[in-house]
């Protein structure tokens, strides 16, 4: 049986929950990911993701200008545009199982967590597509 620790991503990229949402920005830029576990203190409380973002940030058709906008997304924390209960599941699961939550659910990945809620790692949808081409590619 496949499990979530056998494709999951370690150790990934998180931020601090007071971080400016500049700062999620930039870091999902630079380390070219779509989304941020978020920790207080080191510890896991939620994710972040581009989508939540772009959700968070004004549109086009805001009368504000450029520096305004700007201004807003560093004076705005992560905490703001988190999502403070992401689903997650744990390394020892079934891989199917995680694939159909993150179908179930219209996710582009999930948290993992060890019994203590500490994040282990992150199961994403390229995780999962790695795995089906390696699974294909063996029989």
């Amino acid at each position: 049986m496949q499990t979530v620790e056998q494709w999951m991503t370690r150790n990934p990229h998180t931020i601090e929950v007071d971080a400016s949402i500049i700062e999620a920005m930039h870091t999902m830029k630079e380390k070219k990911i779509r989304r941020l576990p978020v920790t207080r203190n080191g510890k896991f409380c939620g994710l972040i993701t581009d989508l939540m973002i772009k959700s968070f940030t004004p549109g086009q058709s805001t009368s504000l200008d450029t520096w305004e906008v700007h201004y807003i997304l560093a004076k705005a924390t992560v905490m703001d545009a988190m999502n403070p209960h992401p689903l997650t599941i744990t390394p020892d699961a079934p891989l199917s199982q995680a694939a159909q939550i993150i179908h179930d659910n219209k996710l582009n990945g999930l948290c993992v967590t060890d019994g203590n809620n500490n994040l282990v790692g992150l199961l994403t949808n390229t995780n999962l597509m790695e795995a089906l081409i390696s699974l294909c590619n063996s029989n």
